[in-house]
């Protein structure tokens, strides 16, 4: 006869959810496809449709569409699914990045919002989606993305937090004079604090995930603007299509070789709200 360890009995009390653990090879990634993101969403409307040289001219746009048709088919696949699989998620999330990138250009130069204005707007997007989520199921814990009612709520407030972070990575770069360096130092330093925070204190851990989600994705977007960037504008002028073909490539490989595992959620508190 064979007694359960408390571990057995953890786990068999436990739901799994339709996103990954959250674990260092999951910030590594993250970041990486937010880059990917910078990059090849610059590939696509600059390099392709020329929008940094007309903003008028649909081309951020028509960026926006095309990634747009990508993510919506990305995310009714990671949907679809009835567990979680690592490569449709990443897919997932490559797409809500280039998504965010066209789309926060659109707002802040074909629209002429500005970078101040994009981010105030999408700020208050990405607090109303999270206040929505919370008043509806009681929780903005993304271990608890176990539902279909749960993943679109939580997918709906990745597309916001990530076209922020687009906004802010080019506010705190073009308008500050940080430039993109110094914007992802800036962003970097916040991620440590943030880091710190996790480690030294008992700060809610929901909170601490989700502003170190929506401060890696400006860090990604000023890495990759000082990747692809001219370099009379600060950056390093290297081939945005190149950029973003390596960046990939080591997206692929690390999703590949990294454990890449469920989180899970305790079934004792699946119909409470959280208080984390």
């Amino acid at each position: 006869m064979r007694f359960q360890s408390a571990n057995d009995l953890q786990s068999a009390n436990d739901i799994l959810s339709k996103v990954p653990a959250v674990t260092l090879g999951f910030w590594v990634i993250k970041i990486l496809a937010t880059t990917l993101g910078e990059t090849g969403g610059d590939a696509v409307t600059m390099s392709w449709l020329h929008a940094d040289q007309n903003a008028q001219n649909g081309g951020y746009l028509i960026g926006t569409a095309i990634f747009l048709a990508i993510f919506v088919a990305a995310v009714i696949a990671q949907i679809s699914t009835t567990k979680f699989n690592p490569w449709v998620y990443w897919l997932a999330i490559v797409a809500s990045t280039t998504v965010g990138t066209a789309l926060a250009d659109f707002f802040d130069r074909s629209l002429g919002i500005g970078y101040v204005g994009g981010s105030s707007i999408l700020l208050a997007c990405v607090l109303c989606s999270l206040g929505a989520w919370y008043a509806t199921l009681g929780s903005v814990n993304v271990d608890t993305v176990t539902s279909p009612k749960t993943e679109l709520f939580y997918w709906i407030t990745i597309t916001f937090s990530q076209t922020l972070g687009t906004a802010l990575g080019d506010w705190i770069a073009d308008d500050t004079g940080l430039g993109y360096d110094g914007g992802a130092l800036l962003f970097g330093a916040g991620l440590l604090v943030l880091a710190a925070l996790y480690y030294w204190t008992k700060v809610s851990r929901v909170f601490l995930f989700w502003a170190a989600f929506i401060l890696t994705r400006p860090l990604g977007a000023t890495v990759g603007d000082f990747l692809d960037k001219p370099v009379s504008h600060g950056g390093l002028a290297l081939s945005r299509p190149l950029a973003s073909v390596v960046l990939l490539a080591a997206i692929v490989l690390l999703v590949a070789i990294l454990p890449q595992r469920p989180g899970r959620h305790s079934v004792r508190w699946a119909s409470q709200p959280s208080t984390e």
